[in-house]
């Protein structure tokens, strides 16, 4: 695992002529932040040494390192998922290698069915937390030192200063957020409304396929962390409507500007 870390770290490193230090992964239909780096190199997955290939629609499968803003950035358009079988090494690997790169803080996005009866669709929910309800666990098995230690600490899995920061972006440009817990579960199918009455009985706010098992690989590597989530459908009892992958990505689609700024500006 560590020569396929440092083998997929150096090819990346040989074909870019910066060091970032702020890595991003974004969610289904959320890769447009991109749009917005300058000076890029593009990498697509499938050519980079040890990285799975994404086959989800709406991820595109590009590693893409540039500036946002005056920032240099490394950014994930497209991400792995447990749901397309891969294991949890796979999924989180991308996360070992922006280590192995330098990277020192991660930002991440996703889509999520919002389980707050105080949720709309199209809200913007800052992530304060997040409950593992996966399968396998990414840190199951040997533990390598060089990567973290055994028993990592998750009391702040999401960084309040960088949570402070984006809550105060986002009053300045008069954009409505909420905050809650993320539940991260397998997929890929949408809830029924008895496991969305289970997730918000248990302390969640939103409920998706991801993000969990990065950040908690993340915090193992001492990265620090900030995740946003876009409310793209509803668990609510009397909300709860038929949903589908394209629903999503267009109500992704449509409140990821609003998103972009936060991240542009946090990253800032």
């Amino acid at each position: 695992m560590l020569l396929k870390i440092q083998e997929t770290a150096d090819y990346i490193r040989s074909k870019i002529y910066s060091n970032p230090k702020t890595g991003i992964i974004l969610g289904t239909g959320l890769g447009n932040l991109v749009t917005q780096i300058t000076e890029k190199t593009e990498i697509p997955y499938e050519i980079i040494p040890n990285f799975p290939v994404s086959t989800v629609e709406g991820h595109s499968g590009k590693l893409i390192i540039g500036k946002l803003g005056d920032v240099d950035v490394l950014a994930m358009q497209g991400r792995f998922h447990y749901y397309e079988g891969y294991d949890m090494k796979a999924v989180t690997f991308p996360v070992r290698v922006m280590k192995a790169l330098g990277i020192e803080t991660l930002l991440v996005s996703n889509a999520s069915g919002g389980v707050n009866p105080d949720f709309e669709i199209g809200d913007l929910m800052i992530i304060t937390d997040h409950i593992n309800l996966f399968p396998e666990h990414p840190l199951r098995g040997k533990n390598f030192n060089e990567l973290g230690t055994r028993f990592p600490d998750m009391s702040e899995a999401y960084s309040k200063e960088l949570i402070e920061k984006a809550k105060l972006i986002a009053a300045k440009h008069n954009i409505k957020v909420v905050e809650g817990v993320y539940v991260g579960t397998t997929g890929p199918t949408f809830e029924t409304p008895a496991e969305y009455r289970y997730f918000r009985a248990i302390g969640a706010d939103a409920v998706g396929m991801s993000t969990v098992p990065e950040v908690i690989v993340a915090n193992h590597a001492g990265i620090r962390c900030f995740g946003i989530s876009i409310v793209t459908d509803l668990g609510v009892p009397g909300k709860i409507v038929e949903v589908s992958h394209e629903e999503v990505q267009e109500i992704g689609n449509s409140v990821q500007p609003l998103m972009t700024l936060i991240m542009k500006e946090l990253i800032r």
